[in-house]
């Protein structure tokens, strides 16, 4: 138990983090809407905006993984015994760990293609690999987080 709390502390930081962006998403985007009316926009808005969003999404996953706040559509399993409920759980947590694992894997090759190639973003020029390498990290804390949630499913502990 005390890993997973471990875990479920370290996401609620990347958590912290992409709440931090959403912040800085509404100030940015209130300051510009006001800018605009004195004729004085903010340059790169749409851009700062997007990797913004870019990083609340990834940054948040893990953490609502930890606290069971995603929509879970089960009206295929309610019928079921509680084993076999809890062996589609086990199941579909084992799918979301190698689905997970592969998208931040490619998350990592994707980064490390935008660093070679030094791409950047058309206005601020702005990289963009250190995004996808902050996504790549929290979808590996997502897999670390099935992980937990799967062995405390199996010792009876989960859901």
């Amino acid at each position: 138990m005390a890993f997973y709390e471990i875990i479920k502390k370290f996401n609620r930081f990347l958590f912290i983090i992409g709440g931090f962006a959403v912040v800085f998403m509404m100030f940015l985007t209130v300051a510009d809407t006001i800018l605009r009316y004195f004729k004085r926009p903010i340059i790169g808005t749409y851009e700062l905006i997007g990797l913004s969003a870019a990083i609340v999404l990834g940054f948040s996953i893990p953490y609502t993984t930890s606290l069971k706040g995603h929509i879970i559509v089960d009206f295929f399993v309610m019928k079921f015994k509680p084993k076999t409920k809890k062996f589609w759980y086990i199941i579909t947590r084992i799918m979301g760990i190698f689905l997970f694992l592969f998208i931040g894997y490619e998350m990592f090759v994707m980064a490390t293609d935008l660093k070679n190639s030094g791409e950047v973003s058309a206005t601020l020029q702005l990289p963009f690999y250190p995004i996808a390498y902050g996504i790549g990290v929290c979808l590996f804390f997502q897999v670390i987080t099935l992980i937990a949630d799967t062995i405390l499913a199996i010792k009876g502990e989960g859901k």
